[in-house]
């Protein structure tokens, strides 16, 4: 693909943003990258609509973040120099990146003590990606030469066992982190009461609590830590996947779509009756005010391509002339999701702002950092974020699985047991399930959690003097006969 020509710079024009981009062929949704100059690089942003155009946005999203870290380093802190002045010359691009740019970069990143000093996960995960990019760039005849330096390192192949591949020599080598953050569940209601309702440490309502839509919010993270659901999952959801409240019943089901699921991962969630009474009480109360202020200031009407599903008892839209399932419609299409009522167009997004529109996961990510500033304010050292939630819903699911699973066992034979196992299965496999992940293997991070868990416990139930004498004075270590 050619190189944009000076004209194609999009930000001369804002207004015009989308009508550029879609003459560019750059769908709605699909992140791409500006120079500080304002330039659009088509072939630096080529890699969206290629080799990345069949993964989930949020993915798209989090390639596009790293590589705009890395990009902006070069931008304002490597500028060429000219061969013949030795003054500053034009920006670096990533065409002209090279180890010695990446060197800086990890120290400024990892070490620096003006930097941001991330985490080893993190700098393995943006090591990954701008690796990838250049792997891709090279294959693409864009550039000549990877910036990252590369090793050597040997891995157990399960088909042709022991061999040798290429690896980024600047990974932290650590491995990945065991350990997760979590809160057990009376942490988690003191944050949530605390941080989302505006509550005060003794309970009562909290007089200086300025915070609005707290029905929304606590219903929200309720629904999170009680079914393990990720951020843009969950943020995804629309009224067609909300079950309803049935008497009788503790569990309600319903089920999250391929298309809204991390890596195509649609499952059965179970929603607690509680917790589900609380986000219908939401959607009837809050919910519908803001719904009917959005109408009477016509913020619906100015809605760019709306979405709109014509009769209630069939979840489908028109695209491209023919009808397609709720279901299948990406997060980014589920925002411009409109529903056809008596009273004109309400959004199908089931979680909106004050403004009736559809909230986005960044926005949910800020009510998070709210709480969390509430509770540092009151002097509780409770924080989550919306993974947090999850892994609190893993840690808690999975302890009380195994124990009622190990009951159970414990009152069988050996053949009882042997075909309770083929029956009901494995606790770990069914978390796994129930979160979404591909491989048991990432669901053993929560076994690992318990396990500490256990130990610590354990530990605290040792008594002070246990231990006795020291045997060590002054003079050394006694002899004990």
């Amino acid at each position: 693909m050619p190189r944009p020509r000076t004209e194609d710079v999009v930000y001369a024009d804002p207004e015009a943003l989308d009508e550029w981009l879609d003459e560019h062929g750059v769908l709605d949704g699909q992140p791409f990258l500006i120079s500080p100059a304002g330039g659009y690089d088509v072939e630096l942003n080529s890699i969206f609509a290629t080799v990345l155009s069949a993964s989930p946005r949020n993915t798209q999203a989090a390639v596009a973040r790293d590589l705009r870290g890395f990009l902006n380093f070069l931008w304002f802190s490597r500028p060429g120099t000219d061969s013949r002045t030795g003054e500053r010359a034009q920006p670096r691009t990533w065409r002209e990146a090279t180890p010695e740019d990446r060197a800086a970069y990890e120290r400024w990143r990892r070490k620096d003590p003006a930097g941001p000093r991330v985490e080893d996960s993190t700098w393995d995960r943006e090591v990954s990606t701008v690796n990838e990019f250049y792997l891709w760039a090279i294959s693409q005849d864009l550039v000549r030469v990877n910036p990252i330096v590369q090793r050597t390192v040997t891995v157990l192949d399960p088909v042709h066992g022991r061999r040798e591949r290429l690896a980024p020599a600047e990974s932290s080598h650590v491995g990945p982190r065991r350990d997760v953050k979590w809160l057990p569940p009376a942490s988690y209601l003191r944050w949530r009461d605390v941080g989302i309702r505006g509550f005060g440490p003794d309970g009562l309502p909290s007089p200086r609590f300025r915070g609005r839509f707290a029905a929304r919010n606590s219903a929200y993270s309720d629904l999170m830590v009680r079914t393990g659901m990720r951020l843009d999952e969950q943020s995804s959801l629309t009224l067609f996947e909300l079950p309803e409240a049935e008497p009788g019943l503790h569990n309600a089901r319903t089920r999250l779509p391929n298309a809204v699921a991390k890596n195509g991962s649609g499952r059965v969630i179970y929603v607690p009756v509680p917790t589900l009474k609380d986000v219908w009480e939401y959607v009837e109360i809050d919910r519908t005010e803001a719904v009917e202020d959005a109408r009477a200031r016509g913020r619906y009407d100015a809605v760019r391509s709306p979405l709109v599903v014509e009769d209630r008892d069939r979840a489908a839209v028109r695209l491209g002339g023919r009808w397609v399932p709720v279901a299948k419609l990406e997060p980014h299409e589920r925002r411009r999701l409109f529903v056809e009522g008596k009273e004109g167009l309400e959004p199908a997004a089931l979680w909106l702002t004050e403004r009736g529109l559809p909230m986005t996961p960044s926005g949910w990510q800020q009510v998070f950092k709210d709480a969390n500033a509430r509770c540092q304010a009151h002097g509780l050292r409770d924080r989550a974020h919306p993974h947090a939630l999850r892994h609190s819903y893993a840690v808690v699911t999975l302890e009380q699985l195994w124990r009622g699973h190990l009951q159970a066992l414990g009152e069988m034979n050996a053949d009882q047991r042997e075909l309770y196992q083929m029956v009901f299965g494995d606790p770990l496999n069914w978390l796994r399930i129930r979160l979404g992940h591909r491989s048991v293997v990432t669901t053993q991070l929560y076994l690992h959690t318990l396990q500490e868990l256990e130990m610590e416990t354990r530990i605290a139930l040792i008594p002070a003097d246990s231990w006795g004498p020291s045997g060590f004075c002054s003079q050394g270590w006694e002899a004990v006969a």
